[in-house]
């Protein structure tokens, strides 16, 4: 436990728990450093998530009540910042939120100290507003009353930025972000990747890999474009929204697999020739799994990937990346988030050759135990400012 909250009744809140996902994965590395706090969230889908997690109380708000909350929890959007509002976390002097939507917003007992890890500010009400409600998808009045929506989220956003007395961010990119929408400073604290799990296996690596939730922001198009334009087998791994919209693009050489379990994704990055990366993305857990598989990574010049793919690449090679194309230690990074873009940083990652455990050497740095010790650090720095500036 860190000396920040030895002796003190410490709570977690999380935005909700409906699958384990990344953020859940962190949740789960933080309440393994507090084995009693409960966990307050907004709808808990009992089961979803790991045991680590569902031994801990596990306390949810009214939305838990309302008709097939736990699989629709997504329709009460408009009321989500009076419902994270209503937790009642009395009792509590420390508590720890790890947010992408509303949880940094929690109302905590006078006295308290809350520190909030920011995965995000909420995508879908700030940059990606247009990518996630299309005025073209709604008829008015529903396109008026989105729009509506979105702009209170959003001021709600900012007047509740100031609760957490501390903020930590789970990339640069991130913190830039938090920066530009909410005008506070954020601590970098790189989130954990189990990269225990992955590890380079000698021969042949004959197709490209796309993987994850896809959503349209992912770009899997391009991926599928790029590969049918030059005649090299994809394998393509993983469900989500976009998903029928990628399988209509699909042509010979494109194998759909459907959504994998981690051995399965830990054997299809052991043998993929690289992982095509062409959206952008906070950070990316995908990418660190595929380095530490020996994987190298083609991926888009923006956001995350620059921290992960990028690392070790000195700053004028990146900055070169995000006008053009450039290989660096855990892959290649592209500028031009296109076909042509795409095919390029392609064609360069097939004219070199990488060496497994160098590209192994980029996911070291986000191993779960670092991320133990980061998070520990930061937060017994940030209860010392807090209680000193008291």
């Amino acid at each position: 436990m860190s000396t920040a909250a030895a002796g003190r009744r410490v709570a977690l809140v999380h935005d909700w728990i409906t699958s384990y996902r990344g953020g859940e994965h962190v949740l789960e590395r933080i309440a393994r450093l507090f084995p009693s706090a409960p966990i307050y969230t907004l709808v808990w889908r009992r089961g979803a998530s790991s045991p680590a997690i569902e031994s801990h109380p596990i306390h949810t708000s009214f939305l838990q009540r309302l008709p097939d909350a736990e699989r629709r929890y997504r329709w009460f959007l408009p009321i989500f910042p009076r419902a994270i509002e209503s937790l009642d976390l009395a009792g509590h002097d420390v508590v720890i939120s790890t947010s992408h939507a509303v949880a940094k917003g929690v109302r905590v007992p006078p006295g308290a100290f809350h520190l909030s890890y920011i995965h995000t500010p909420m995508r879908y009400i700030w940059d990606l507003e247009d990518q996630y409600f299309p005025p073209a998808r709604f008829p008015w009045p529903l396109s008026w009353y989105v729009r509506r929506t979105c702009a209170r989220l959003r001021a709600w956003d900012v007047d509740t930025s100031g609760r957490p007395h501390a903020l930590l961010a789970n990339s640069r990119h991130v913190a830039e972000r938090i920066r530009r929408h909410w005008r506070r400073p954020a601590e970098v604290v790189y989130p954990p990747v189990a990269i225990h799990r992955f590890a380079p296996v000698d021969g042949p690596r004959g197709y490209y890999l796309l993987a994850g939730a896809f959503a349209p922001y992912k770009r899997g198009e391009l991926a599928i474009a790029a590969c049918r334009h030059m005649g090299r087998r994809l394998v393509v791994a993983g469900a989500g929204q976009d998903e029928a919209r990628l399988r209509a693009l699909a042509g010979p050489g494109i194998e759909f697999r459907g959504w994998v379990d981690d051995d399965e994704m830990a054997r299809l990055l052991a043998g993929a020739r690289a992982l095509l990366f062409p959206g952008e993305e906070d950070f990316g857990i995908l990418p660190v799994e595929a380095m530490a598989s020996g994987c190298p990574v083609i991926a888009l010049a923006r956001g995350g990937a620059l921290e992960t793919v990028g690392l070790r690449a000195p700053a004028e090679v990146l900055e070169r990346a995000r006008a053009g194309v450039e290989r660096v230690p855990g892959g290649v990074l592209f500028g031009a988030q296109t076909v042509e873009g795409l095919t390029r940083a392609m064609a360069v990652l097939e004219a070199a050759s990488f060496d497994p455990a160098d590209v192994r050497a980029n996911a070291e740095p986000f191993a779960e135990e670092v991320f133990d010790r980061a998070f520990a650090a930061a937060l017994a720095r940030a209860h010392a400012a807090w209680r000193t500036a008291r």
